[in-house]
């Protein structure tokens, strides 16, 4: 099982943070992607300058015979259309797609890191994925996501917040 994660805290030419959620999970639903779960849509605090728009995010569970490599790559293409911009780091965007897990692998090589190395911090990151796959266990760590997030400090716990709007895909 590959674990993906998808932010926005910018509106695109074409809509606002939700609709740059629908839109990027419509693009990654080719044939060489199989979407299987969806999570929720969560909302978090901007970080590190929470003066910035709220985040919105989704874990996706997907299936792809893609290599890693070759996802960051369908990837940047889907963020390109969704008009991110790359600048300084942690800076608002329409688009950022990230690879959790990919099927449990240990890549650490200077084009991809994975397990995502900051995964197991980011309450924006383990509440959606427990939401599609409360029994997994990160691979480098092996640790269980109920032990990640209990590990994540009071103030990360209790500045997620999971909205009623969800992601839907036509199959």
């Amino acid at each position: 099982m590959i674990y993906i994660n998808i932010g926005s805290n910018l509106s695109s030419t074409s809509g606002d943070r939700f609709y740059n959620l629908k839109k990027s999970v419509e693009l990654l639903n080719i044939k060489n992607i199989k979407i299987l779960k969806i999570s929720r849509i969560y909302e978090t605090p901007s970080y590190p300058n929470k003066m910035n728009p709220k985040f919105l995010n989704i874990c996706l569970a997907l299936e792809s015979k893609e290599k890693p490599e070759s996802l960051i790559k369908i990837f940047n293409a889907v963020e390109k259309k969704l008009q991110r911009k790359r600048g300084f780091k942690n800076q608002p965007r329409t688009c950022d797609i990230d690879i959790i897990d990919y099927c449990g692998k240990i890549i650490n090589s200077n084009k991809i890191i994975v397990p995502h190395p900051r995964a197991h911090l980011r309450s924006f990151v383990l509440y959606p994925l427990r939401e599609i796959s409360p029994d997994w266990i990160h691979p480098l760590l092996n640790k269980k996501i109920e032990f990640l997030i209990k590990k994540l400090n009071f103030k990360l716990r209790n500045e997620i917040t999971r909205l009623n709007e969800s992601v839907m895909i036509e199959q």
